[in-house]
């Protein structure tokens, strides 16, 4: 696989960062960072990310900044949460879309099309982010079918660009 680097990385203004901390404060109702601390923005894999104490913490999708894996282990946040069984845990660090069956509980705030953070049901720790494909009450009901759309996991691109080499 070839090496993943970030590209155009630039330093955010006061109001850039406030709107990216705005966004994930009322998605999740955390705080990953402030306006007057250094937070940077950079382009990988297509995406815009940003970095924050080096570590990309969270990334732009669309008009939404949501947090990365990473950004989520920081900062867990008790909103937009989907937890499965540890049978989907290899699945789902191998990049797959979360499958109704494999879920036991999942935040009944969230509503199809909603990004949420898929965690395991022994740990509690994040493994992936995704898009909500049904309502939180409906992926705990439905027995069979897709329910998140996996963007972002344990063990991707993203994931590894912030692993430390190893020589």
């Amino acid at each position: 696989m070839a090496e993943v680097h970030l590209r155009k990385r630039r330093r955010l203004k006061r109001k850039e960062i406030a709107a990216h901390r705005d966004s994930i404060e009322r998605q999740l109702g955390v705080r990953l960072f402030d306006e007057d601390e250094a937070v940077d923005a950079a382009e990988v894999l297509g995406k815009t990310v940003i970095l924050f104490d080096g570590v990309v913490v969270a990334i732009v999708l669309g008009e939404r900044t949501f947090p990365t894996v990473r950004g989520l282990l920081r900062q867990l946040p008790s909103r937009r949460h989907v937890t499965v069984d540890m049978g989907a845990v290899p699945f789902i660090y191998n990049g797959a879309d979360v499958m109704a069956p494999g879920i036991v509980d999942a935040d009944r705030a969230i509503e199809p099309g909603d990004l949420v953070w898929i965690r395991d049901e022994r740990n509690m720790r994040p493994l992936a982010i995704g898009e909500s494909l049904l309502s939180g009450p409906d992926m705990v009901a439905h027995e069979k079918g897709k329910a998140v759309k996996s963007m972002h996991h344990v063990g991707d691109a993203l994931w590894k660009l912030d692993e430390p080499e190893t020589s």
